[in-house]
């Protein structure tokens, strides 16, 4: 079956960790919804190094660090910007939309 990406509600802004990462539920993938100076983005949940749950990570601004092996990521593009880390994290467009966090999916 051939599912056409859209537009989808993933959380309400308001219950967002103010400038910090909130984990979310989206269907059967864990994301991490990171709130930045510069808005509002979303990545799996899962390091793409060690499989850590990057919610457990530091977080400061744009970056988002391991909690296993401290890589670390630029959550706005998913590039890995320090080592062991070394692939892209899988990242989602976002939008806010009445109050909601949308990601295309």
């Amino acid at each position: 079956m051939d599912r056409k990406r859209k537009w989808r509600d993933l959380v309400a802004v308001n219950v967002l960790e103010e400038k910090w990462v909130t984990r979310v539920d989206f269907g059967t993938r864990k994301l991490a919804i990171y709130d930045t100076p510069t808005g509002i983005y979303a990545s799996l949940a899962l390091c793409s190094h060690g499989g850590a749950d990057l919610c457990d990570g530091y977080f400061d601004g744009h970056l988002i660090e391991c909690p296993l092996h401290q890589g670390a990521f630029d959550v706005r593009t998913g590039k890995p910007i320090s080592a062991p880390a070394s692939r892209p994290m899988k990242t989602y467009e976002t939008r806010i939309k009445d109050g909601m966090v949308q990601i295309m999916a």
